[in-house]
């Protein structure tokens, strides 16, 4: 139900970056370990768009993975979920993972005047 809120937000950054033109195309950036689930997110775009002049509008889902970083020998991979529990190289289950709960508006496509 969080993704409500979050498409509020996106549209309305959207609408006032469009500078009274019409939307045709958002890009948003999800991160994998973000609980955001793209069709929930779309459900809710449709529904809050209409009747503004982002209605009928293309989402975009970009996914970009987090990182696990060994601290054992530094080896630094992607990773979806589920998380490793060990290093893929050295089998180290000393890891640090980091990013992959982005999420944002990236770029917004409008109509020429």
């Amino acid at each position: 139900m969080h993704e409500l809120s979050v498409t509020e937000h996106v549209l309305q950054l959207a609408l006032k970056a469009a500078d009274s033109r019409r939307i045709l195309a958002i890009d948003l950036v999800v991160g994998s370990l973000s609980s955001f689930v793209d069709d929930s997110v779309q459900f809710y775009f449709e529904i809050l768009g209409r009747e503004t002049l982002a209605a009928g509008a293309l989402l975009r889902f970009r996914r970009v993975s987090a990182q696990s970083t060994c601290l054992a020998c530094q080896v630094v991979t992607p990773v979806d979920p589920p998380l490793p529990f060990a290093c893929p190289a050295c089998g180290s289950s000393q890891l640090r993972v980091s990013g992959g709960t982005e999420f944002y508006l990236a770029s917004i496509e409008v109509e020429e005047l």
